[in-house]
């Protein structure tokens, strides 16, 4: 766009030049206008602060006026501030504020129907915490008895985002946001790339089914190429992947005009061919497998923390799972629960839409369970799932999580405009595309520090909550410190809505009746049991 946007305004002052000369002198005004929206299109092109613009010259200002116009146009005729989606234009906007350093407070009072059917809020102290009382970066250790090298992990993080879905550009930048902000940076299914290596920021690695940065040429699972990148400083914690929230079951895709030389040499896949990775693990096939798979990953890796991410199906697989712990006293150092409700770059609809537990339902359960069985003390929960403020990083705290990771927070803290056209390579920003022309628009160096200013001032955002509600850390939060509205007169809280299970009562024989056809049916030795 910035090329064409050069050719026309060259074109356009050549034949306005001639026509004054040789037609008309009043073309002359009409020059001297063209020639200053060219000057204005070529600062808008060497500018680095914005991505769009920087891509779209001139014509990308055109969102800032209908911006500045919303209030008589958008607001009352195309959409309100609490109906966009994916992500409101309430949170979108918070995450741009936060990124910039801008003024994030609300004038007038909410605009959230505060009476109608799902409204959710958190209670607060008559005592409140005084902000400098709070515990102001909130950090978890990640890292049970196996571990030899645990993580002190934020309890906010950038989640599982592949270079390849993602710019070079996008990658390194949030890379160095997580550098900057000391936070971690999960690098996604599409392997282990340069760009998420260059600012050195705290990586976790996923695996997914297609071993990306751990396979051989035959795509199957290589002990060897996996040790020698999990030895790498910047990898802290290894997350093997068993399903994604957006599309729970049916493997990672790629689309073929993202697949470039690069990309496709560092997964070792065939160069503009659509990358379908498999649904299933071929390294191992049974509940026992995975836990004895994740034990050799932690021993191959030095004894790093490693863990697993999954969004909750079957529930009598993830039982399973536990039994098969518990059998062989060996626990992931934590799990990942990913939530229906999770982004993605490409998913046929009908996964996105109608597969999988939403995350607040995923990550009660797997509390549960853990506890039920025991083994909670073992294992870290971090939630994952349409995680952008810092209520939402209570909710999650106060239903099991030890931490969170958000993904579509940190795109638009890189300038992501939610343009949905991330699986078709033609991302304005420069975020979610290959096109070396619009990757060219995301300047690493401006959108890392909006990445960590993002970082920063919602976990800040996070711990005055904490505060308001009388506690000092996150540990404090409990289900019943949320609220959500049942029916217009009925209220109830969190605890009532997912209740708590007796420690151990999954291993003494007082199994709850909700749990107990699960876990008959599953056993450790086998996925088969549904």
């Amino acid at each position: 766009m910035r090329k064409l946007f050069l050719q026309v305004a060259i074109i356009t002052l050549l034949v306005l030049a001639a026509l004054a000369i040789f037609v008309w002198t009043g073309f002359w005004w009409f020059l001297g206008i063209t020639v200053l929206l060219t000057i204005w299109g070529i600062y808008d092109m060497y500018q680095t602060k914005h991505s769009l613009i920087r891509n779209f010259p001139l014509f990308g200002r055109a969102r800032w006026v209908m911006e500045a116009l919303r209030p008589k146009l958008y607001q009352y005729f195309v959409e309100s501030d609490t109906d966009g989606r994916p992500i409101n234009r309430i949170d979108r906007s918070t995450v741009y504020q936060r990124a910039k350093l801008e003024t994030d407070t609300m004038p007038f009072g909410t605009q959230l129907n505060v009476y109608a059917e799902g409204y959710e809020w958190m209670t607060h102290s008559i005592a409140p915490v005084g902000h400098d009382e709070v515990l102001h970066d909130p950090r978890i250790l990640i890292g049970n008895k196996d571990c030899k090298q645990p993580y002190s992990c934020s309890v906010l993080n950038v989640s599982a985002m592949s270079y390849g879905s993602l710019s070079k550009n996008a990658i390194e930048a949030l890379n160095g946001g997580a550098k900057i902000g000391g936070f971690a940076h999960n690098t996604g299914e599409g392997g282990l790339s340069p760009y998420h290596l260059k600012q050195e920021g705290d990586l976790i690695w996923q695996i997914g089914t297609g071993y990306f940065s751990a396979r051989n040429e035959y795509g199957v699972f290589s002990p060897e190429a996996f040790a020698a990148n999990a030895a790498k400083p910047q990898v802290k914690m290894i997350e093997l992947k068993l399903s994604q929230g957006a599309k729970p079951g049916h493997g990672g895709i790629l689309p073929a005009q993202k697949v470039t030389p690069e990309v496709a040499a560092i997964r070792l896949v065939q160069v503009g061919v659509t990358v379908f990775s498999p649904p299933y693990h071929s390294a191992f096939n049974s509940p026992k497998g995975l836990i004895q798979f994740i034990q050799q990953l932690r021993e191959l890796s030095n004894g790093k923390p490693v863990g697993f991410k999954l969004c909750i199906g079957h529930k009598s697989e993830f039982i399973a799972i536990c039994k098969a712990m518990t059998e062989l006293d060996i626990y992931p150092d934590f799990i990942t629960v990913d939530g229906g409700e999770g982004g993605t770059g490409a998913a046929p609809q009908e996964f996105s839409n109608y597969v999988g537990a939403p995350l607040l339902d995923g990550l009660a359960f797997v509390h549960n369970v853990l506890v039920g069985f025991d083994i909670r003390k073992h294992i870290k929960i971090i939630a994952s799932g349409k995680v952008l403020s810092g209520f939402h990083i209570v909710r999650a705290i106060a239903l099991g999580a030890d931490a969170t990771n958000s993904a579509r927070a940190m795109m638009m803290a890189l300038g992501c405009i939610q343009a949905l056209v991330c699986n078709n390579n033609t991302c304005p920003t420069g975020v979610a595309t290959q096109d070396p022309q619009l990757v060219a628009g995301l300047v690493v160096e401006n959108k890392k520090v909006r990445v960590a200013n993002y970082h920063s001032q919602t976990v800040k955002s996070f711990t005055e909550l904490l505060g308001a509600a009388g506690m000092k850390e996150p540990s404090q939060l409990k289900r019943s410190h949320i609220y959500r509205r049942v029916f217009m007169n009925q209220v109830t809280t969190f605890e009532d809505i997912f209740p708590k299970v007796p420690v151990g009562s999954f291993i003494n024989g007082q199994i709850p009746e909700r749990y107990q056809r699960d876990f008959d049916r599953a056993t450790a030795e086998s996925w088969a049991a549904i």
